[in-house]
């Protein structure tokens, strides 16, 4: 796993219990602190052995430059979180972080059609749009602080075929109030001050992807208005079972990686 800072990281209690549990005895999952300017050099020194990589920030970007092959939504989005090796010795660039979202919030209830709030604009959210498109929701109500930021995702929108709307910050209770998916992707503690007034709708799904802590005032109060809950460590399982399946070839233990994440957590997961 490549990423700076990744000490903290329970990507390798995941993987770790998944090789464990499949058999998988020859098979191990490390941390290599690596910054993004440091990936290229890095990757292209590995031997064969390594059968794959997961790639976390601030490397999504740079993954994509390395890989002879790209599939089409880690191009979309602009990142990918995954790099396999290919018989050839060459890397393909995947994202499985928009397919562990429409793991988890399909197990959560989100529909076709659904409306999908957004808050924020960073990285996650592009992995939202995708994972909305996927869903068949075809429009997505982006909030955030910074104007620019919104524009800087209308090229992903597009791409995705996804209809775009912007709002401020100043409306994010509103539109929270109105969607049948909000889904907060802002950094810690940005959120909480919206969590005294949210007025939620009933049946309204809540994906917040902050784990530590949790739950989040936000996650708070959609859970005493009677929400569904999508957490930050749901995405992170989903995520590492995609790329689980890619690295070794065969089908997740999902109950085994599961519980391994649970025990290191104390937490309760979707299924």
């Amino acid at each position: 796993m490549l990423g700076k800072p990744i000490a903290h990281s329970l990507s390798p209690v995941i993987h770790t219990a998944g090789y464990a549990a499949a058999g998988l005895t020859g098979w191990s999952y490390t941390r290599i602190e690596c910054a993004a300017a440091e990936l290229p050099d890095l990757v292209a020194g590995l031997g064969p052995e390594w059968a794959g990589l997961s790639v976390t920030m601030p490397g999504k970007e740079a993954a994509l430059a390395v890989a002879a092959q790209v599939s089409s939504v880690a191009a979309a989005v602009g990142a990918a979180n995954t790099l396999v090796r290919r018989p050839d010795g060459s890397w393909y660039a995947d994202n499985t972080d928009v397919a562990g979202m429409v793991r988890v919030l399909t197990a959560a209830g989100v529909s076709s059609g659904a409306a999908v709030t957004v808050l924020g604009a960073g990285g996650t959210a592009r992995a939202a749009l995708a994972a909305a498109a996927q869903l068949g929701c075809p429009a997505v109500t982006v909030v955030a602080r910074r104007p620019g930021a919104i524009d800087e995702l209308r090229p992903v929108a597009d791409a995705l075929g996804v209809v775009l709307t912007a709002a401020g910050w100043a409306d994010a209770q509103h539109h929270l109030a109105t969607a049948d998916l909000a889904v907060s992707t802002v950094p810690k503690g940005v959120a909480d001050p919206l969590a005294d007034a949210a007025a939620w709708r009933p049946g309204t799904v809540l994906f917040d992807a902050i784990y530590d802590p949790w739950p989040t005032p936000l996650a708070a109060s959609a859970a005493v208005a009677g929400l569904r809950l999508v957490s930050g460590l749901d995405l992170l399982l989903a995520q590492a079972i995609g790329q689980f399946e890619q690295f070794t070839g065969v089908a997740a233990p999902v109950e085994a990686m599961r519980g391994a994440l649970a025990a290191a957590t104390s937490a309760d997961f979707l299924s």
